[in-house]
């Protein structure tokens, strides 16, 4: 009897010590969860289809289910309905969301659960990653998102437009006048120089215009305005967005079109050049007919900043929320989610043409395209690589100014009035 009592006391023993030890996620989580995922990757992004590939594996080796919730467009209302949702106990279990001031709402009312909170349990959370480059929040400096993929933002070019013109591909040596004369020719022919949807988004314009008149150390600077040298930058950065628009190099309804239909006028050889960022290599590469009839090259400097000098880094990434977190039934599926949402070979797959966080890099791809070459020749050459500025305004700052870009370029509101209303 007293031999049996031992060994009942030396299981219980165990037991106890193996619920105290770290989780890990050897085995699927028992039962269909549903996980309700909301991402910006949309029809539009050329990541869409490895997004979907890579959740469906997911769903097929853990029995589980997630409930795709697909963004209409990636703008100021789609994070505003993002917040809202979280405001209204409406927010899903997993986001892939941006990792600036963004999610600086999140964090202050708990709504995501931070990485180390997470490895507490799952020692192995991100443990593919590089600590140093995953996000780190602005509001408490905890890292929260797990990136798959990071950014830059490039010129493409239709080569085939710039070969009717007789205009040679732009290089590493681009100036901004160049740009211009370019851009003359370009619109003599009849020809759209520059595919862009003002008044829907401006962003792209708006991050080089700014950093063509300031440096590499000062564009993750905001202004001030007492007429400080930053501020200084911005008025001359939103003044040559309004020379490009008076000139004529936007589509005619640049201030009404969407950013889906002016990117259709650039893929359809209507326009020559967009400013756009890396996810776009994946939907050219989906949607043109002949890819190679593209290719990427640096943005047009002026001032100090070289042409080589780029705007880049790691903007977004997969959270969990505390509702999904504190829910012991979604708990570890989520965890298992995210952890094979951003394998090495899944990130590859979203992130072989831009910059990854992965330690062993990325697994090359086989047969690129020359466009896709192009991609990865121009990040090469990167002399220098600054995340947006854009992410450190706060998203009613940002909103309100970006709304003001049409009125600015039309001279409704003057760059100073603009940045006083929106940033005072």
């Amino acid at each position: 009897m007293k031999k049996q009592i031992s060994i009942l006391m030396m299981l219980a023993i165990l037991v106890g010590l193996t619920s105290c030890q770290p989780k890990t996620i050897d085995n699927p989580t028992g039962g269909a969860v549903e996980i309700t995922v909301v991402t910006p990757f949309r029809d539009s992004d050329g990541n869409r289809s490895n997004f979907v590939a890579a959740y469906k594996d997911y769903e097929t080796n853990s029995g589980n289910i997630i409930i795709d919730v697909e963004a209409l467009a990636v703008n100021e209302e789609w994070k505003a309905k993002v917040l809202s949702d979280f405001s209204s106990g409406n927010e899903p279990d997993v986001i892939f969301y941006f990792t600036g001031a963004d999610a600086d709402e999140l964090i202050r009312n708990n709504h995501i659960v931070s990485i180390s909170e997470i490895r507490r349990e799952y020692p192995d959370y991100a443990s593919n990653m590089k600590e140093s480059l995953l996000p780190v929040s602005t509001y408490d400096g905890r890292q929260y998102a797990v990136s798959v993929n990071g950014y830059w933002e490039g010129l493409f070019v239709n080569k085939e437009i710039l070969d009717a013109c007789d205009i040679p591909i732009p290089g590493a040596e681009y100036t901004w006048e160049e740009f211009i004369s370019d851009c003359l020719i370009i619109k003599e022919n009849g020809y759209v120089p520059i595919a862009c949807a003002l008044g829907d988004i401006p962003h792209y314009w708006f991050e080089y215009s700014i950093f063509n008149n300031g440096s590499v150390s000062s564009h993750s600077q905001l202004p001030l305005l007492d007429n400080d040298d930053i501020y200084d930058n911005w008025v001359a950065g939103l003044n040559d967005i309004k020379e490009l628009y008076e000139l004529g190099f936007f589509p005619i309804n640049t201030n009404d079109m969407s950013d889906e239909i002016s990117a259709l006028l650039f893929l359809e050889g209507e326009a020559a050049f967009l400013l756009e960022g890396s996810w776009k290599v994946g939907w050219i590469l989906d949607k043109a007919d002949n890819p190679d009839a593209f290719t990427v090259t640096y943005v047009p400097s002026k001032g100090i900043r070289k042409t080589t000098d780029a705007i880049g880094g790691f903007s977004m990434g997969y959270c969990i929320t505390r509702k999904a977190w504190d829910d012991p039934q979604k708990r570890d599926a989520c965890v298992e989610f995210v952890m094979a949402m951003t394998t090495d070979e899944v990130v590859s797959a979203f992130g072989a043409l831009t910059v990854t966080a992965l330690k062993d890099g990325v697994i090359p791809p086989d047969g690129l395209s020359s466009f896709a070459m192009s991609a990865l020749a121009m990040t090469k050459g990167c002399t220098a690589m600054v995340p947006a500025v854009q992410d450190l305004l706060h998203p009613t700052a940002r909103e309100n100014l970006f709304s003001n870009i049409p009125n600015i370029v039309t001279g409704e509101i003057t760059p100073e009035e603009a940045l006083k209303e929106s940033i005072s």
